[in-house]
């Protein structure tokens, strides 16, 4: 067994003994890679800021304090901020300080960014953890760094289960303002080796990069999900649906996270009624497509998952009304989708 000191508890996993040294942790299994590898003592001494207390930034909040780090929350649209503007999370916190900051990507994002600008003070950090364009990290760091401010990005996935679960995280900056923030990164991510849920991916941008890749692979993995849950739906052979998908949960090449959830969704819904097709997109995929082009790398998968998406948010395609007047141009096929239906029936009973 491996052995480590931390001051509060843990997980159920670990067993805390009384000793002269005080309460000391003794690690198994995974919570030991976990445990062992977090410097506790430098964990609770922490502080921390953190602007934006949405769905993820109000989680994380509650994560960070339940790990022992101190944090000052603030959202100017809830009612569960800790003070009542930057200026005075700013003003609450020692130096040297940290802030993380989680508002959505673009105009908020910026303001935010050049309102810290202003206020704190050399040797202060800036954790970046929204859905930002990797090329504004570059921006924000270089206008930070005239102050000697640092600055991280970091690409955050864990969605509402975060919590609970953790948080994968992909950061890019200095090695310097990596290690300074690691107790945090620690708190963070899910438990098990570090690898398994953290990443230095490279110099300021590369955060944000890898979680752009990741959303694109995720709108891909999530097409081909819902392409298959519909063939099963339109085939007759197929008795119950979600008890197929279930069955795919264990043992199979296709199982996953993703694949849990949709168990989960069509079990209380199996006809998922109620559910509009109409879909959003985020912004990552378009990015992705964008840098996949740049760098002439064929994306056939994450491109059509976007454009899927695109389809999604159309009544009556203008595209497919041209292709079905050029089918009655050159073979004088009916235009009428009451007509149209009934050719496609029956040749499909031939």
């Amino acid at each position: 067994m491996n052995t480590c000191w931390k001051p509060k508890a843990i997980s159920t996993k670990s067993q805390i003994r009384d000793t002269p040294r005080g309460p000391r942790v003794v690690c198994s299994s995974i919570s030991a890679e976990r445990a062992c590898s977090i410097d506790f003592e430098r964990l609770h001494a922490m502080q921390i800021g953190l602007i934006g207390l949405g769905k993820m930034g109000l989680n994380m909040r509650e994560r960070l304090r339940r790990s022992g780090i101190e944090v000052i929350g603030y959202d100017p649209y809830v009612d569960t901020s800790d003070v009542s503007s930057i200026d005075a999370l700013v003003e609450t916190l020692p130096s040297p300080r940290i802030v993380w900051v989680m508002v959505p990507a673009g105009g908020p994002t910026q303001e935010t960014i050049t309102h810290l600008y202003q206020t704190l003070s050399a040797g202060d950090l800036v954790i970046e953890g929204g859905n930002s364009h990797f090329s504004d990290d570059v921006h924000h760091a270089k206008s930070l760094d005239t102050r000697a401010i640092g600055y991280l990005d970091c690409g955050v996935s864990g969605g509402i289960w975060g919590l609970e679960n953790g948080y994968a995280l992909m950061v890019g900056g200095a090695e310097e303002h990596i290690a300074r923030a690691m107790p945090l990164f620690d708190a963070l991510r899910p438990e098990g080796p570090r690898s398994e849920g953290f990443v230095h991916a490279g110099p300021v941008g590369a955060g944000h990069y890898s979680k752009m890749v990741h959303n694109g692979i995720e709108y891909g993995l999530m097409q081909a999900y819902a392409e298959g849950f519909e063939l099963l739906g339109a085939a007759e052979l197929i008795e119950n649906v979600p008890a197929v998908i279930e069955a795919w949960s264990r043992g199979t090449v296709v199982r996953s996270w993703l694949l849990d959830l949709l168990v989960r969704a069509v079990k209380d819904n199996p006809d998922l009624a109620g559910v509009s097709g109409w879909t959003q997109d985020s912004g990552e995929g378009r990015w992705t497509l964008e840098e996949a082009i740049q760098n002439a790398v064929p994306v056939p998968v994450i491109s059509a998952a976007l454009f899927a998406r695109f389809g999604s948010r159309q009544n009556s395609s203008p595209a497919m009304k041209a292709v079905s007047a050029l089918r009655n141009q050159f073979g004088g096929h009916s235009t009428s989708s009451g007509e149209a239906a009934a050719v496609q029936l029956e040749a499909a009973t031939r």
